[in-house]
């Protein structure tokens, strides 16, 4: 597999943090170098959070230069919207959730949350646009979209089955494991 620069975004709580965890586990797990840079922020109040992880064969830094995303994870529309610039133009993927979650300035309505986030999205990568907190709330449980989502980021990671669900089985509680492994598969076999 040739190196892969991939970004997570979101807001507080939707799982980024785990997501970057078992990613990279799994990624370490089948023979890659990898790298991980988390920013939490204010990640306890909703606040916007992002995270970078590089697999390859040798990885010197997490870090991503703009024009350099292969593949976007955004749990939260918006903050998809937010980070499409870093992406490799014409040549990467997104995943974005649906879900929004209005900022502050919005909330107080100081401004207006924008109408076209999928449509400048698309201008730079392949789109995969899913309603992933419905349909993880669907399953049982809304914290399993993030899981769902990374399913589907799996699709372009060359990272066998049996290692992201070993990632998986180390970093989930025990009680949800056959849900977590539910939603990963639904993403990766396009099953949703």
């Amino acid at each position: 597999m040739n190196s892969k620069n991939i970004i997570l975004a979101g807001v507080g709580g939707q799982g980024l943090v785990l997501t970057t965890k078992i990613m990279s586990e799994a990624a370490f797990e089948a023979g890659f170098d990898v790298k991980t840079n988390d920013v939490i922020g204010l990640s306890q109040r909703g606040g916007k959070i992002w995270g970078s992880v590089k697999i390859g064969e040798k990885i010197n830094s997490p870090n991503i230069a703009p024009g350099q995303g292969d593949i976007l994870i955004a749990f939260e529309a918006l903050e998809g919207r937010r980070w499409r610039e870093m992406m490799k133009p014409n040549n990467s993927v997104a995943v974005i959730n649906e879900y929004e979650m209005a900022p502050t300035l919005v909330q107080q309505e100081k401004e207006e949350y924008p109408e076209d986030i999928f449509e400048k999205i698309a201008e730079n990568s392949e789109l995969i646009k899913i309603n992933a907190t419905k349909i993880a709330k669907n399953l049982g449980n809304a914290a399993v979209a993030n899981i769902l989502m990374l399913g589907i980021a799996a699709r372009y990671l060359d990272i066998p089955k049996e290692v992201w669900y070993k990632a998986l089985e180390d970093n989930v509680p025990t009680k949800f494991i056959d849900m977590n492994k539910e939603a990963f598969n639904m993403g990766l076999e396009g099953n949703y």
